[in-house]
């Protein structure tokens, strides 16, 4: 468990002390040594230029915190989009539960998926309503949809061997 802290504090440490400098424009690569585990410093650095737009090497999701207007259950389809959308390296997602501040919070996002009232969800291309009053239950599936219209999907078996 102590190891677990240990790592959790340096990824919190490192982060921000590197992220902020890549989001200020400085540098463009990173190293980061000395971490127990194989791997982590690997997956700290590329999490890190990920956040901080450097380097885009995975689907980026952006979901709001959740409020009293939240019109579903965020945690649980924030985990059904990622399983259909994760191989989508480089697209950008929204998940906002509600349409109040939804659009603003998520206009840097490619696709929106967007609370619009109790059991219907309204899709967005950038900051654009294009599809409204979708039931919930269709709503991952009518966002890939979307995405194949925008010219943005890839079938997960081709995004697994352009990744090996």
């Amino acid at each position: 468990m102590k190891e677990e802290k240990d790592f959790l504090e340096t990824l919190l440490v490192a982060s921000t002390n590197i992220g902020s400098l890549l989001c200020d424009g400085i540098g463009d690569a990173i190293l980061v040594q000395g971490e127990e585990a194989p791997g982590q410093g690997l997956r700290l650095s590329y999490n890190t230029l990920q956040a901080a737009g450097s380097r885009i090497f995975k689907t980026d999701y952006v979901a709001c915190p959740s409020c009293g207007r939240t019109l579903f259950n965020l945690q649980t389809t924030t985990a059904k989009i990622k399983a259909a959308t994760s191989h989508l390296k480089g697209v950008k997602i929204a998940i906002m539960g509600c349409i109040v501040n939804g659009p603003g919070e998520m206009a840097d996002a490619d696709f929106g998926y967007v609370g619009g009232a109790p059991g219907k969800v309204n899709l967005y291309v950038g900051k654009t309503p294009v599809k409204f009053n979708i039931p919930e239950a269709e709503a991952v599936e009518r966002l890939q949809d979307l995405i194949r219209e925008h010219g943005k999907w890839i079938e997960p078996a081709a995004a697994a061997a352009v990744m090996a």
